[in-house]
């Protein structure tokens, strides 16, 4: 090669390098000022500015959530290869290791992340998927159940199926709020709450993570959580968004177990199940999450009619459905209805499923079956649409990281203590009270203090992580904070974990009981998951029998035999079998798992400080044969009567006495409505007691007639009254007539005329629906998701 031919050669390639370079540098101005990073424009023009510019791998991308990085490692160390596959709590990625996620987020191959708990991990993760092409940032998933009790230092508020106890929306509006800011503050965006599963089978040890038996009690509280999530949109740095899990009928498995198949009618389905889900999407709920289940011989998470027939289109949901953990790939291995878990992301996919939870193996078979044709572009673009609203309105591409000093601000401060104390007062529900309660404070008496929960953290529950000892009151903390020098606690350990309990420490306790005037005996269950092998409640721990674990029963009776004046106070996650106790204790305190301050707020009950509230949200069956105990059953089902065992509940739904008296009277309610109005009823709530105290008041109406069966009572309103003693409030409720509807014999939606009954308390009256025909109920308006639009 001549010199003159190489310049011109080495001239092309410094041209075709610099054009190359122009190139570049214009894609990069180009990201730079696109649209979709200009806040400036609206949601709906931002989302699809982005997705026009998207690559199908970057897509399908953004369905893929994988767990967090700090996780992993720990995970590594925990479980084995053949633990893994089993494991709904922990996981690693056998295939991947850390510094490969990283560099997948980097390239933009994953959209979400779950299991993050420190501001740290999140901002390190937010700042990988700033390095990708589009910037497009992460949202970060957690299971803020009832607090965002996953990460150390957080406000544990209680468990839901206390929660449920307070019947108070606006309580619990103010605690998902607080939770949002908690979350924020460490750089989580979703959670995976509520819960809205009805509760009907006690073995069930995910009851403790719900609100209970009552679709309506249920669906009022989970539509109030979201509220307090998401607020009117979800919009800025301090809102997060909600889940509404399980879809769906996953809480009555056929043997109690969590995952189990379950078939019930179309008629439960609709009656029981759905109710809720439907109240949270009216709400503008924006996740869903399937279930582990099978219903009626379909997956849930490969149901068609679930995820797109009934949801998206009848009940009108517009965000974006989530898997559980690793379920798309149980649909292979578990389910056995594809041969791949190739097949599985196929199915799912056409099913409605929108993002993975979690891990590798999605990605890849989605993009290969769109450029093979058998799923659509379009179908990818209508999972991440949602998906990317919702990091656009949460306000992630302008602010993805988190200051680091936000957390130590928001995370357990003041105002959010408050709040964990005035929901642990009003969860607490007493069950019995023979005129022992109120304790006298101050009355030189020696107190005996036992039982494996009396001083431990069992207190907070699932779905809670090992918090600080100073952040938690426990049991016997709280007493020997309230009670007076006069008085002496005596406190005996007779260990901490439910299976320490011995005969020989029984004895010893039963001694020392012997020398007190009042005995207070803490038993229950524990679903703390950072004592897995200890848990006997709690997500994935079922039981076949519901009585109290181990020798729990033979300290109770132990201790009671000496005669010594004995309170037993309940720490458990769902309804326990207790009818000896029923029977033979003169007071019993169902403390549900009362969170951070529940060891104070049980104190305060037991001395009186405060005047119990709580009502029971589910039945407490008499024992595992007596399952399914609810209250708002069909006519027939008691007709006929066990033989040698009691038939009905322990305690029923709506339980809950109180240390004041409250009477009922002057019941006044419409003689006849027409099908679409209102009807009005007023009712005289008198507190005839010596204190005050806040009653909740429930109303049950009862179809007296039907041309199909309907419960023998049903919650239609409820609200909390405080009164003063002898005072008397006029408490007013509205219903409309569509709160009366039922399926018919065809499976729609009617109102009926005829006679139906109230109950307010221990007063009813009747009213007549006047039609001359069966009104078919207004169909279901199509809810706004309240994203801006242009």
């Amino acid at each position: 090669m001549t010199r003159s031919s190489y310049l011109s050669l080495h001239r092309h390639l410094l041209w075709g390098l610099l054009c190359l370079s122009l190139v570049q540098a214009s894609k990069v101005a180009s990201a730079e000022t696109a649209g979709y990073l200009n806040p400036d424009l609206s949601v709906s023009r931002r989302v699809e500015d982005l997705l026009a510019r998207m690559t199908l791998e970057e897509k399908v991308a953004q369905m893929c959530q994988y767990v967090g990085l700090e996780h992993i490692r720990k995970a590594e160390k925990r479980l084995s290869a053949s633990q893994l596959k089993a494991n709904d709590a922990q996981a690693f990625y056998p295939s991947l290791n850390v510094s490969e996620i990283g560099r997948m987020t980097e390239q933009g191959l994953i959209g979400s992340f779950l299991h993050v708990v420190t501001t740290e991990e999140a901002n390190q993760l937010q700042r990988l998927a700033r390095k990708s092409r589009l910037k497009i940032p992460l949202i970060i998933g957690i299971d803020a159940i009832h607090g965002n009790a996953m990460v150390r230092g957080a406000t544990v508020y209680p468990s839901p199926i206390g929660l449920a106890s307070t019947f108070d929306t606006d309580l619990i509006e103010r605690i998902a709020r607080a939770t949002s800011l908690e979350m924020r503050a460490t750089g989580s965006h979703w959670t995976f709450s509520p819960n809205v599963d009805v509760a009907r089978d006690a073995r069930w040890g995910r009851v403790g993570e719900t609100f209970g038996e009552d679709p309506y009690l249920v669906g009022e509280l989970g539509a109030a959580m979201v509220r307090g999530y998401q607020g009117t949109d979800f919009s800025g740095p301090d809102k997060v968004i909600a889940c509404a899990k399980h879809l769906l009928a996953g809480s009555e498995p056929v043997n109690g177990l969590n995952a189990a198949p379950m078939d019930v009618s179309l008629r439960t389905l609709k009656e029981v199940f759905l109710p809720p889900y439907q109240r949270c999407i009216d709400e503008g709920v924006y996740t869903v999450m399937a279930a582990h289940n099978e219903l009626n011989g379909i997956p849930c998470h490969g149901s068609k009619w679930l995820m797109t027939d009934l949801l998206r289109e009848e009940m009108r949901f517009e965000g974006f459905v989530v898997s559980d953990w690793m379920d798309i790939e149980r649909l292979n291995d578990l389910h056995h209805v594809v041969e791949s878990d190739n097949d599985a992301a196929l199915l799912t996919v056409q099913a409605g499923m929108d993002m993975h939870m979690h891990g590798p193996g999605f990605l890849e078979p989605l993009v290969r079956f769109v450029k093979e044709g058998k799923l659509s572009e379009d179908r990818i673009d209508q999972s991440v649409r949602p998906i990317l609203t919702a990091k656009f309105q949460l306000g992630l591409f302008e602010n993805p990281l988190v200051e680091g000093k936000s957390a130590e601000k928001v995370m357990f401060c003041k105002e959010h203590r408050a709040l964990a104390l005035e929901a642990a007062r009003k969860s607490i529900v007493l069950l019995k009270n023979d005129h022992i309660l109120p304790l006298e404070n101050g009355t030189h008496r020696r107190i005996f203090v036992t039982g494996p929960h009396a001083d431990n953290h069992t207190t907070l529950g699932d779905w809670a992580m090992q918090q600080p000892e100073e952040n938690v009151v426990t049991i016997l903390e709280g007493i020997e904070q309230i009670v007076s020098d006069d008085d002496v606690v005596d406190y005996f350990d007779c260990g901490k974990k439910l299976g320490d309990l011995t005969p020989r420490l029984i004895a010893d306790a039963a001694k020392q009981a012997w020398e007190a005037e009042l005995a207070i005996v803490v038993v229950g269950e524990n679903s703390l998951r950072y004592q897995w092998n200890e848990k006997t409640s709690g997500e994935n721990t079922d039981r076949a029998q519901i009585g109290l674990v181990g020798r729990q029963l033979e300290l109770v009776k132990a201790i009671h035999k000496t005669g010594t004046q004995t309170i037993v106070v309940l720490v458990n996650g769902r309804p326990l079998a207790l009818p000896w106790i029923d029977e033979n204790i003169p007071a019993i305190v169902e403390a549900w798992e009362p969170g951070s301050f529940g060891g104070q707020a049980v104190a305060e009950l037991l001395f009186g400080e405060i005047n119990p509230s709580g009502k029971l949200p589910i039945s407490f069956p008499r024992s595992a044969g007596h399952i399914q105990t609810v209250y708002n059953h069909k006519p027939s089902q008691y007709f006929h009567q066990y033989r040698l065992n009691p038939t009905g509940s322990l305690y029923e739904f709506g339980e809950g006495l109180s240390f004041s008296k409250f009477q009922y009277n002057n019941l006044s309610l419409p003689e006849q409505v027409e099908v679409g109005q209102e009807v009005k009823l007023t009712v005289d709530v008198t507190n005839a007691g010596e204190r005050a105290g806040e009653e909740v008041v429930c109303l049950y109406t009862n179809d007296v007639v039907s041309s199909v069966t309907t419960p023998v009572k049903e919650l239609v309103k409820f609200c909390r009254v405080h009164l003063e003693s002898g005072e008397t409030k006029a408490v007013t409720f509205e219903i409309n007539t569509n709160q009366l509807s039922l399926y018919d014999t065809q499976m729609k939606p009617v109102i009926e005329p005829g006679l139906f009954e109230v109950h307010v308390g221990p007063v009813q009256g009747t009213f007549q629906v006047m039609s001359g025909h069966n009104s078919q109920t207004p169909s279901v308006a199509k809810t706004s998701q309240k994203i801006s639009k242009d």
